[in-house]
Order: structure tokens, then sequence, then C-alpha cells
């Protein structure tokens, strides 16, 4: 890394962060129905020479949590001293869905569909209003932190827009094994912060309402990757564990029939074209109807509720234009770091792992 500038200082919600310095602060962002302010708490790390501005926010969706000790962890090991740029990083952005553990806010609008916001809108718009004024468009660089819904789960996964060459090399230096070239949606944080030019990836792992040892392990990993390729830390010689595989499209499979769903593949496994990859049962087990792959490719998300209703999405496959004996290497590759995963886990616990 050659020779960088001094940092500059950085303001949010009035506070002021010198090159250097670490501080915790909290920006109102609404008021509840007795008048009390509502508060998201913003940890910004400021290193004294100058690179980017990297968001790091998870919880948009309140019952989302996995991205929270993501957060906690990138923050408990990142030196303002060897650090470049600034990081800002928002742990909890919906709190009122954090509260309530909901996906939503109280009035059911999904925040990450309101963005930019409307200084004069519903909680939604106003909360995002605030958050893209204060903070989203002070940045260079964003990472959005998922999960899969409630009693879904997703295989570790960047979704990105590909022709964004910028967002693209984030996503591939990042390191999920699958990256999904996903569509810009109108009022997400993706789509808004892409039109006034910053790039954002977004990572989903996991399901809602829980930490997952691996989903957490991969995403610290995969940032710390992200921000040595945006050169705000050393570089470092370990080559990635693994490319990864980007998909063209994916589709989900929904149930033929009503029952009990019976899942016969696991997260990250291929499947081949008319596969039998799960049955949907009475309870007795009397009546069967399989669940059939309608084409070959990767399971990256599945239900986790074992009771379904016709029409619901059960599998989410991604399709890919690469060769199978190509996806099966990076698998294997993704499948040998989880299990380097465990082991640490074993040994030494959450927080501790080397990248």
């Amino acid at each position: 890394m050659g020779r960088a500038k001094k940092n500059k200082a950085i303001e949010i919600g009035g506070e002021t962060v010198n090159p250097g310095d670490r501080l915790s602060l909290e920006l109102e962002i609404a008021k509840l129905y007795t008048h009390a302010p509502l508060n998201v708490s913003i940890e910004v790390l400021n290193g004294k020479l100058s690179g980017p501005t990297l968001l790091i926010c998870a919880a948009i969706h309140g019952d989302e949590l996995n991205g929270i000790e993501i957060v906690r962890q990138i923050m408990a090991r990142t030196d303002t001293k060897k650090l470049r740029g600034t990081i800002i990083a928002i742990p909890v952005v919906n709190v009122f869905g954090f509260i309530h553990k909901s996906r939503y806010l109280p009035d059911r609008r999904d925040l990450n569909r309101s963005f930019p916001g409307s200084e004069r809108g519903s909680i939604a718009g106003r909360m995002a209003y605030q958050l893209f004024n204060e903070v989203i468009s002070q940045c260079t660089h964003v990472i959005d932190l998922h999960t899969a819904a409630i009693h879904r789960t997703n295989l570790p996964q960047i979704r990105v827009n590909l022709e964004n060459q910028e967002a693209a090399a984030m996503a591939t230096a990042f390191s999920a094994p699958v990256v999904v070239d996903a569509a810009l949606r109108d009022g997400s944080l993706r789509a808004e912060a892409e039109a006034i030019g910053i790039p954002v990836i977004t990572y989903e792992a996991g399901e809602a309402l829980r930490f997952e040892p691996y989903a957490i392990n991969a995403g610290v990993r995969g940032i710390i990757r992200v921000m040595r390729h945006l050169g705000m830390l050393r570089q470092s010689r370990r080559k990635l564990p693994y490319k990864p595989v980007t998909a063209r499209t994916s589709r989900w499979v929904r149930a033929d029939a009503d029952g009990i769903f019976r899942s016969h593949i696991a997260l990250g496994e291929m499947v081949s074209k008319q596969q039998v990859i799960g049955i949907i049962s009475d309870p007795a087990g009397s009546q069967e109807v399989e669940v059939i792959a309608p084409q070959s490719g990767i399971l990256i998300g599945q239900q986790t509720l074992p009771v379904v209703n016709e029409g619901d999405a059960i599998f989410h496959i991604a399709f890919f234009s690469q060769s199978d004996d190509l996806i099966e290497q990076h698998l294997e590759g993704y499948r040998d770091q989880v299990k380097d995963d465990q082991d640490d886990e074993l040994k030494w616990g959450i927080g501790t792992l080397s990248t």
C-alpha cells in the first residue's frame, strides 16, 4: 500500500469524529407514540489515514440477527491506527422491528422498500430519509447484512447488480460460495444508494431470529476481505478460499400440495433436473407428493417449517452457466471452509477466528 493522506473528520447527527477516533453516537430517526425519541445506535471508526467510507449495516429487517453479531465482531477487531478510511457501523437499523422481533415496522411497512425516504412521510419514510441523508449519502461503499425471512434459511450468498463493476468486484472479494446477479428493487437501500453512485453488496445467510455461527463467521471473514480489497486494511498473502460461482438466475420451487414437508437435500447441495428433492405427505404418510427440481442448480435457500400449504415457496434454487464439475469444485471449497470454521468454533469459540 502506498502513502496515504491524513483522513478528514466526519459528522453525523451533529457529532464530529476526528481522524484516529472512535465514537458511539445516537441518531434520532423517529418518535414513539409517547413523543419519546427513537434513536439508532451508530459506531464510527475514523482511521488516521484517508480511504473509503464503508457502511456496514444490519437488521434493516428487525428479526434478522446474524448481521448484528457480524457488526460487533468487525468493530471489535478493527484498530483505527491501522485503518485507512472510515467504517460507519449500524448494528440495528430497524429498531422498531428489533424490539418486537418483527421483520417490519409497526405499520407493517418494509423499511427496505422505503429509501430514499421522505421528510414528511410515514414512519418508514422518515426513518429512511434520516438514514439516507445523515449516513448513507456520506459513504463510498455499503455492505448490507441480511438473513432469510422467518421459517426460511439461506446459504451464505452475495446479491449484487453485476452491471456495477465496483460492486461486482466487492462481491468477488467477499468470497461467499455463491453470487446472485439480483435485480435492483425500487425503494431498497441497494437501488437508491447505487442511484447516487454508491456500490452496494447484500450478504444473505442463515435464518431469522437466531445466531448461526457458520453464517456469522463467513460474514466476518468476507467483510474483512472486502476491506482489504478496498485498501482499508493491509493486504493478505492468503489466496481466497474459493472463487464464488455466479448464478445467472434463481427460482423458488413451490409446494404442489398441503401437508408435512420433508426435505431430501441440504443447503449448498447440487441438484439435477427431475431429481426428487423433497416429499409432501399427509400427517399419517398415506399420501405422498414428490417435489421435483425443475432444472439443475444449487440449493441456496429453503423453508425450515415442515408444515406447508399448496403454493408455499419451499426450495430456492440458483441456476448457472458454468459446468457441473466447476461448480462442484467451488462447493467443495465452501464445505472445507465451513468445516474449518466448525473446528475453530470447538477450539476457540466465536470471535477469535483467523481471517
